[in-house]
């Protein structure tokens, strides 16, 4: 699972029609004054929001830092840029379940993918 679908999921259940308790919307749970243009119901375009979001959030931790953010750090920018450094144990807890989230799926996923492969190979037949 890739982080946006992993965020969709963690945010809202994947749910487009979520208002938060703070009045968020969309699958990502955007704020209302963060959210630049369309329909909120739309997964492409609510994507396309969180995408153009984070840009320049995950550009100024890879000056500052010199890499990638990893997917525990990526939660933090999406949810508490300003904490990056130093997360509220809150946050930390929250980017450690989705970091878990993202990690256990591609676990699945991979796990998948080897069954699958030792499925399909027909006995006696020489590769």
């Amino acid at each position: 699972m890739d982080r946006w679908a992993a965020l969709a999921m963690f945010e809202s259940g994947d749910n487009d029609r979520i208002v938060g308790r703070a009045g968020e919307i969309s699958r990502y749970q955007i704020r209302r004054e963060l959210w630049p243009s369309g329909n909120p119901l739309n997964a492409c375009v609510a994507l396309a929001n969180a995408q153009r979001i984070m840009s320049p959030r995950v550009a100024a931790f890879e000056r500052t830092h010199g890499r990638t953010p990893d997917d525990f750090e990526f939660y933090i920018l999406w949810n508490a840029p300003a904490q990056i450094n130093h997360p509220h144990p809150v946050v930390a807890e929250r980017a450690r379940r989705f970091m878990n989230l993202v990690v256990d799926a591609n676990r699945i996923a991979l796990a998948e993918i080897v069954t699958n492969s030792i499925v399909s190979i027909e006995p006696g037949a020489s590769y």
